[in-house]
């Protein structure tokens, strides 16, 4: 029987470390016979790549960076996401629409409603079947953070910032805790990896009983 597609999102803050776990998910469900891409946002395509040079480096206005996020995001959809899905294979995106309510409305404080709006018009029928939410205390977050290299706009935003964007995500899984699921990022990986297995195994088991 053909394989149906699935979209699975990871978010959290920056320095939540959520790409040891994309990586760990990828070949968990490999492992399971599943097919499967990994992608990320702001980027996926060259034009959602070169948006993406401009968000995390550029200043502008607000409502300017909600809507480049959105329109990479829209590419991204057609050009990845859709055809991904339509062939059936699993798409692992490093972050989407959820992204952009904790960071543009939580952190820079974009009124909700607009998100929304934009939300209706880019992807009306798309979410994510599965959100994992890698959360930790700011102070931790911040400390992971690769000193060596340099911060994008974001990561060098005060710690006010990002306790704004770390509640509205959390209020975001209370809102959508049936696709949501928040894993405490300050373990050890192997617990969050126990974890992580739980939960696809979970979700594999609940489609077999759909088929």
């Amino acid at each position: 029987m053909k394989q149906i597609g699935q979209l699975i999102s990871f978010e959290g803050i920056d320095g939540a470390g959520k790409s040891t776990h994309i990586a760990f998910t990828q070949e968990v469900l490999a492992q399971r016979g599943i097919d499967v891409i990994t992608t990320r946002e702001p980027g996926g395509t060259p034009l959602g790549e070169s948006l993406r040079e401009l968000l995390l480096q550029e200043k502008m206005h607000l409502e300017t960076e909600a809507l480049l996020m959105f329109a990479a995001r829209r590419e991204h959809i057609a050009q990845v996401i859709e055809p991904a899905l339509n062939q059936g294979l699993w798409v692992i995106t490093d972050r989407f629409t959820d992204a952009s309510f904790a960071y543009q409305g939580g952190g820079r404080h974009l009124d909700l409603k607009k998100l929304e709006t934009l939300e209706r018009w880019v992807h009306p029928q798309l979410q994510p079947k599965l959100t994992f939410l890698f959360d930790l205390p700011i102070a931790v977050a911040r400390s992971r953070l690769d000193a060596t290299r340099n911060l994008d706009k974001f990561e060098q935003e005060q710690a006010q910032f990002f306790e704004d964007t770390r509640n509205e995500y959390l209020r975001r899984a209370e809102q959508f805790s049936q696709r949501f699921r928040v894993i405490d990022s300050s373990r050890e990986i192997a617990l969050i990896q126990t974890e992580i297995r739980h939960h696809l195994d979970l979700l594999l088991r609940s489609l077999d009983h759909h088929d």
